[in-house]
């Protein structure tokens, strides 16, 4: 299957090109334009029905028809001059609201938004919310639809802001904007260049990384080519997969995608370019179709192996009880697929294309490679393996005890962002009222018995709540038409996004709730710390079930690549190690060096995919090398030293680049990001430069050919007629 997908691809390279630029542009073109209608908004959709903010979210969609893409944010009306507001000013505040909520605000088209790009013009809901006390503000409550993200719907945003301050401005009155979309228009207006900055510097590392590798500028553009063509292609297979099974994807998925490829793209596209280099240099007179051929049969094997070992261990996360996990890993894994069919077609047929002008102008071709860092580490392993091991597991292990006393931090702002005007708008809006008004914790009450309801009969459930410590106010009691449903909103003390506001409402909240709910009645406690406080309890959940799995289905692929039952559990370990060194290195530098509430607590699970898979398919390149060189004449010493020469200028290179696409989120002001970009680029750093350099080779050559037991290499070299242990023989799979 393999060399025929690479036999054709090679033999009819210009018609594999043609389909690719044809298919795949299109799935790119209507991927970004269809992939907001893809997304799900919120993060309490993502939650099993049996949580209690599950339960209440549900209420307010049934009951009190809450749209589940409604983006509410908080409006700060006040004199220009500071003054306390009269009554005749709140007159005009309401006025102008009531006449805010009747005209529809037409979504302005921009360079950002796609041609089929949804239309997100609509007329706002604008309500009167609260006057603060001595009267320096009033605040009215907006609600608009759509995906925050979305240009479009930012657009519309921020036509709706230009137009209720020019309103508002006319009868001499200031406004702020905070809450949902404000927040993230503003964040997003402050880092625009800044990450615009950051996205040119990490393209323009990955290319002169590739210029100092190959003395070529075709080898180094062309490679970003193919990784954007066939990542842009999966992106929109997996927006079109979403749309086509009503699957909502999170907001986080489509850039976890695009970087996850643009990394394996790249590497598996090293792989074939180091091998095709080797092989152009060895046969002078070789034509490029036929190189291509050879090298994409052979190296196709170990890409399809490690892409394969990257899907099992992301499609586990279907196990997942938390819906944003549960669709992540099948959607990053149905991704990887896609760019393993690019890897086996496109990639060749380029190659095949190209031929030996790939590496123009550079005169790599013509004489052999000198003996460089690579053989002298290759050596090094040969002649110490017993040192590089120790030194190896501790630092690695002392690395890993950093992990001792790690906290998780469930928090979603966490400080560290730009002073937005947001942000200043929220903190004026704290000095007068609770932090959370303009995101209130909302209790949801309903009939059990067909009784009706009333603000008698929930009096007590309100006082009980209002005397909570850190609950600032309880609103008044709202109930449903037929009486069946009610709600209290309650404005805590503490920001909602942190971890106090977490703790206040799983325990006294719900103690308070549990213990005042009235006989008959039903009562479930929402709102947007509810919802992180139960994420928490379903990650911690799905953290113990996902681990094992995932190690389990690696196994089984490692087991069936190298017919081998000590060297998988080698491997594993190694990348175990690996993890736990990575995620402590984290824990010292956030926890503790920055002073942190913790580590992200996405961060073990994105670790442990990412290092955990990325990792093995570098140990799955170095482990086939020395392999195949086992398979020849000669000592183990030797073949181990030979693999290393030849395998570790490839790994290193893709361990750089992959580095580099993932440390370039480690500079945004997203505390998460940062934790997530600076880990995951340490963790692929030490895989490459530990773990598949140093540790499994030198574990190798202490072990010698009983590592493949019990099926060892046959040491022969008939079938290539090839005796020189100094080089390559042509039936090598991986470097």
């Amino acid at each position: 299957m393999i060399r025929a997908l690479t036999g054709f691809s090679t033999r009819s390279p210009w018609k594999v090109i043609a389909l690719w630029a044809v298919l795949g542009l299109a799935a790119t073109v209507l991927g970004q334009a269809f992939v907001f209608r893809a997304i799900q908004t919120g993060s309490g959709g993502f939650l099993p029905a049996h949580y209690d903010s599950a339960a209440a979210l549900q209420i307010a969609e049934d009951r009190f028809g809450a749209d589940p893409d409604a983006n509410l944010l908080t409006v700060l009306v006040a004199r220009s001059d500071d003054a306390p507001l009269s009554a005749a000013d709140e007159r005009r505040i309401d006025a102008q609201a009531a006449q805010l909520s009747r005209q529809r605000v037409v979504m302005p088209r921009t360079k950002d938004t796609m041609p089929l790009a949804q239309d997100h013009s609509q007329v706002p809901r604008v309500s009167p919310a609260m006057t603060a006390p001595d009267r320096p503000f009033r605040l009215l409550s907006v609600e608009l639809t759509g995906n925050p993200a979305d240009p479009g719907v930012q657009e519309t945003y921020r036509a709706l802001r230009d137009s209720v301050r020019e309103g508002l401005a006319k009868e001499g009155l200031r406004t702020g904007f905070t809450g949902g979309i404000a927040d993230r228009v503003d964040t997003t207006d402050a880092e625009k260049t800044r990450s615009t900055a950051v996205g040119i510097a990490m393209l323009l590392v990955i290319v002169l990384l590739h210029v100092f590798v190959f003395r070529s500028a075709l080898a180094a553009l062309l490679p970003l080519l193919a990784v954007s063509i066939i990542g842009g292609a999966a992106a929109g297979v997996v927006v079109g997969a979403a749309l086509l099974t009503g699957t909502g994807l999170a907001e986080s998925t489509p850039s976890l995608i695009s970087v996850v490829l643009m990394g394996i793209g790249i590497d598996y596209f090293l792989f074939l370019l180091f091998r095709f280099r080797e092989q152009l240099r060895e046969h002078p007179g070789q034509s490029g179709h036929e190189a291509a051929a050879q090298v994409a049969g052979r190296v196709g094997t170990a890409i399809t192996s490690a892409a394969l070992t990257i899907v099992a261990a992301f499609a586990t996360l279907g196990v997942a009880s938390f819906g944003q996990f549960r669709v992540l890993g099948p959607a990053i894994a149905l991704s990887v697929l896609v760019m393993l069919l690019g890897s086996l077609t496109l990639m060749p047929a380029l190659l095949a294309v190209t031929g030996r002008k790939m590496f123009w102008p550079s005169r790599a071709l013509k004489r052999a490679p000198r003996a460089g860092s690579a053989a002298r580490m290759g050596e090094r392993v040969a002649r110490r393996p017993f040192t590089l091991v120790l030194a190896s597991v501790a630092l690695l292990g002392t690395l890993a005890a950093g992990v001792m006393g790690i906290r998780m931090d469930y928090g979603q702002g966490g400080g560290g962002g730009e002073r937005t005007a947001a942000v200043a708008t929220a903190a004026e809006i704290s000095h007068a009222l609770p932090a959370g008004v303009s995101d209130p914790t909302t209790v949801f009450v309903t009939s059990s018995d067909g009784a009706a309801l009333s603000s008698e009969r929930l009096g007590g459930l309100s006082q009980a709540l209002a005397g909570v410590a850190g609950v600032g106010q309880v609103a008044d009691t709202v109930l449903t038409e037929d009486r069946r449903a009610a709600r209290i909103d309650l404005f805590l003390t503490a920001d909602p996004q942190r971890q106090e506001a977490r703790d206040l409402v799983t325990g006294p909240v719900r103690s308070a709730v549990a213990a005042h709910t009235p006989a008959g009645t039903e009562a479930h406690v929402g709102g947007t710390a509810a919802i992180f406080a139960d994420i928490a309890t379903a990650v911690d959940k799905d953290l113990r079930v996902v681990f094992p799995v995932a190690a389990a289905l690696i196994a089984l692929i490692l087991l069936a690549l190298l017919r081998s039952l000590l060297a998988p559990v080698i491997l594993l370990a190694a990348v175990g190690l690996g993890f736990a060194a990575t995620l402590g290195a984290s824990t010292l530098v956030f926890q503790h060096a920055l002073d942190r509430p913790g580590v992200d607590f996405t961060l073990p699970l994105v670790l442990f995919l990412f290092v955990v898979a990325l990792g093995t398919d570098y140990n799955i390149l170095m482990s086939d090398r020395i392999r195949e060189e086992m398979a020849r004449p000669g000592p183990a010493r030797a073949a181990v030293g030979r693999a290393v020469r030849h395998t570790a200028p490839a790994i290193a290179t893709a361990g750089l680049v992959l580095a580099a696409s993932f440390g370039g989120l480690a500079v945004t002001p997203a505390p998460s990001t940062q934790q997530i970009g600076f880990a995951t680029a340490l963790g692929i750093m030490l895989s490459a430069f530990v773990l598949s350099i140093v540790l499994v080779p030198a574990l190798a050559t202490l072990l010698g050919r009983s590592l493949w037991w019990p099926v060892r290499p046959r040491r022969s070299g008939a079938d290539t007629g090839d005796t020189d242990p100094q080089r390559t023989p042509d039936r090598v799979l991986v470097g």
